[in-house]
């Protein structure tokens, strides 16, 4: 532990503002992020917009694509004009965002003004990373960017549980909250020193056509671009966090036990996180795995810090699919909590590499640039994550679609007219059974945790194309990728 000490105070004070900012910023972001799927779909009689699992895939990967694909152009932006003032155009972005967010209803204003929320994000996300690796070395780039993830991890989880409070009152608090939040970085700004950077009197024009210039120049590096196509897959796999699970359990998992376990120990947790129904919010259940990087990211980072990047990557990799694959297998609420800490064990040991692989190849002067393109994986992964948790989860384990199609194929009428609960409750009734009944009975009918293998092949695909670049391909790069 001492020598950990030792290097916590190699670290310069932009590191820290830079990390705090970091997580106002994520507080925000997964405040209303990990409870955006279920508001997108759930039933309007519960704050829902009812939209398909399709339209929310195509919100949520699109656009949530898109996010992570501006940093490309973002990144040279904040390297020609300066960090501090873009950051401060980000959050005028981001603010505003939050707050109009509320009053859009249907799948295009919702897709439209999501989208402007993700021009805030992609401003901000590559200024961060590169404060972060301008700020550390090879010595304590491990333990900094296991720092930088842990500080992620600290705004997922207390964003969903501050923002949740105010879930059954009104979606629009939450929105409102996490605009609160990211003003908060107004302040700290204040305290953010610009790091150093290559200047230049370059006309705006002249800047954007050097980006261009730079994505082919690193689009050029064969080897690079093979490397973010395989982080693709397990963005791909890792996003379903997100996207399908907190939908999966809403749908699907009985969290009662849980439920039961915290009225009769801890009862804050079952009145203000539970239902009327004495379930568990989905999203307080999925927030498990923030809650478990929070206690053992830096423990994890200290045993992998040694470890070359790309070991550990595929290492992480591995366990992660393993984990995500296992919470979509059962309605056991505590089987999916020990999946989502499986899934958690492996997110810590890969997910940080990734930004420092990156980091420690990326030309010095270059970094925002090159920080920008580990965003590209990201990008492609959720692209392709909105996919399996639109159309596929849709067709494989959506109970909305089963229940319809149950109802269809016993020839019963329905009103389409009624909300998702009302539609269920009703078919429930027509098919003499209460509403677990039909759950259960469409479990055992529709078989909708198939869709695990969708998610672990994915996984091991990452696995193996991860092994064989390292095997082949990495060894001209250096010894310590």
């Amino acid at each position: 532990m001492s020598s950990i000490t030792r290097t916590f105070k190699k670290f310069p004070r932009v590191f820290w503002v830079a990390n705090i900012i970091e997580l106002f910023e994520r507080f925000a972001w997964y405040g209303f992020f990990m409870l955006f799927a279920n508001y997108l779909t759930s039933s309007i009689d519960v704050g829902g917009l009812e939209l398909s699992q399709a339209q929310k895939g195509i919100i949520m990967g699109v656009g949530t694509g898109i996010l992570y694909f501006l940093p490309v152009i973002t990144g040279s932006i904040a390297d020609r004009f300066g960090y501090k003032r873009v950051l401060f155009i980000a959050f005028i972005i981001y603010t505003s965002a939050f707050i109009l967010m509320p009053l859009f209803k249907s799948f295009i204003g919702v897709f439209l003004i999501y989208l402007y929320l993700a021009l805030g994000a992609a401003l901000f996300k590559p200024i961060i990373s590169a404060t972060v690796a301008k700020s550390t070395n090879d010595e304590t780039a491990s333990i900094g960017f296991g720092i930088f993830y842990m500080m992620v991890n600290l705004g997922a989880f207390f964003g969903p549980l501050v923002t949740l409070l105010f879930k059954d009152s009104s979606y629009t608090l939450v929105y409102y909250i996490a605009a609160g939040i990211i003003a908060i970085n107004f302040f700290l700004l204040l305290f953010y020193k610009e790091p150093e950077r290559e200047t230049s009197n370059d006309t705006l024009g002249a800047s954007i056509s050097k980006i261009f210039t730079n994505i082919f120049e690193v689009m050029a590096n064969g080897k690079f671009v093979l490397f973010l196509l395989i982080v693709a897959g397990f963005w791909t796999m890792y996003n379903q966090l997100f996207f399908t699970l907190p939908v999966f359990i809403m749908q699907w998992v009985d969290t009662s036990s849980v439920y039961n376990f915290f009225s009769a120990n801890m009862p804050f947790f079952s009145e203000n996180y539970g239902t009327a129904t004495g379930q568990m919010q989905a999203e307080f259940i999925v927030n498990f795995d923030a809650m478990y990087i929070i206690l053992f990211q830096v423990i994890v980072s200290s045993i992998v810090m040694k470890w070359r990047p790309l070991r550990s990557m595929m290492v992480g990799f591995l366990v992660c699919a393993i984990g995500m694959a296992l919470t979509l297998t059962t309605q056991n609420v505590l089987f999916t909590l020990v999946a989502i800490y499986i899934f958690a064990i492996g997110e810590m040991a890969g997910s940080p590499k990734i930004t420092e692989y990156i980091g420690r190849i990326a030309p010095p002067e270059k970094k925002a640039l090159y920080m920008g393109y580990s965003f590209i994986p990201v990008f492609l992964g959720n692209v392709f994550a909105g996919i399996i948790s639109g159309n596929v989860y849709e067709w494989m384990s959506d109970k909305t679609t089963f229940v319809k199609q149950e109802v269809a194929a016993r020839g019963l009428s329905i009103d389409e007219g009624l909300t998702q609960n009302e539609y269920f409750e009703q078919a429930a009734t027509a098919m003499n059974m209460n509403s677990n009944e039909l759950t259960n009975y469409l479990w055992d009918t529709y078989n909708p945790a198939s869709i695990w293998t969708v998610i672990l092949i994915i996984g091991l695909a990452a696995v193996v194309a991860l092994f064989f670049y390292d095997k082949h391909l990495s060894k001209t790069e250096g010894t310590n990728n």
